[in-house]
This record gives structure tokens, sequence and C-alpha cells, in this order.
């Protein structure tokens, strides 16, 4: 029996138009919406902001190590990957995927340029953690006031 994949319609497809076109008048979003974010693989994603250094966090369920890298330019972040599908088995009974597989890209851009010599990256359990230093000139500064 061979696994049939289900494309499923999803209502908030519109809004995500409709969001697209807000950001070409008002700027552009933090994270670009690539073609592929409709089908296939798509790596959730989470991004804080302290006062020096942004972190990500995203959701790559078994990936290995090799399976995804990452890139560094300016203020952009390129996170690229492919979730590789299990070897299938003809004696297996499933009949039914929701799982999605294939290559990923995820490209973001952020409000102030990264110190790409001192990222820092650790993958546990299914989830990459990504330590992104602001540069020096992006840091807040404190300013001492001389009360006369």
């Amino acid at each position: 029996m061979e696994l049939t994949k289900r494309d499923l319609w999803d209502p908030f497809d519109t809004l995500l138009d409709i969001q697209d076109d807000i950001n070409r008048v008002f700027g552009r979003s933090l994270v670009r919406k690539n073609d592929w974010m409709a089908k296939g693989f798509n790596p959730d994603i989470e991004v804080t902001e302290e006062a020096d250094h942004y972190v990500l966090h995203a959701d790559l369920p078994g990936l290995k190590n090799e399976d995804f890298n990452i890139s560094v330019y300016g203020n952009t972040l390129t996170l690229k990957g492919e979730r590789k599908q299990e070897k299938e088995s003809k004696e297996k009974g499933a009949y039914y995927s929701e799982r999605y597989y294939g290559s990923f890209t995820r490209t973001m851009d952020f409000p102030t340029e990264i110190q790409g010599d001192k990222v820092k990256a650790a993958y546990k359990n299914g989830v990459l953690e990504v330590l992104l230093p602001k540069s020096e000139s992006a840091k807040p500064k404190q300013i001492n006031v001389e009360v006369k």
C-alpha cells in the first residue's frame, strides 16, 4: 500500500497574501515569504531580541547536524537544509501522511547588522538555537551626563 499525501486547504492563505501587500506598502517583514512556505517542509522559528544579541530557535525534528547549514551576511541570516524521507517500506500498513519532506530555506532580515564571526549555534533535541551578536554600532551605549 502506498502513502498518499493530503494537501489541506488553509483559510489563512488569503490573510498571508494581505500581509504581503501590507509589507510591500510599509516595508519588508522580518521573515521573507518564499513560494515553498505553502508546500513542503517549513520549520517553525522564533526570534527574540536582547540588548546585545538576537536568539533564534528553529524546530528541526528528525534532522542531523549535517542536514542543515546557517549563513550570515550583514543583517541577513539564511538557514538551509533538507528533511530526508525515511526509507519507504511496502510492508508497513500506513496509508496516510501529513509529514513533509524536502529542502527548505528560511531567510531573515534583522534590523541591525550581525557579527557573523561571533555567531554561535547548538542543536539539541530537535531544536536549533542560534545566538546572533549585534554589531558594536548597534548595541546600546551608556552615556553619562554631568550634573552642574
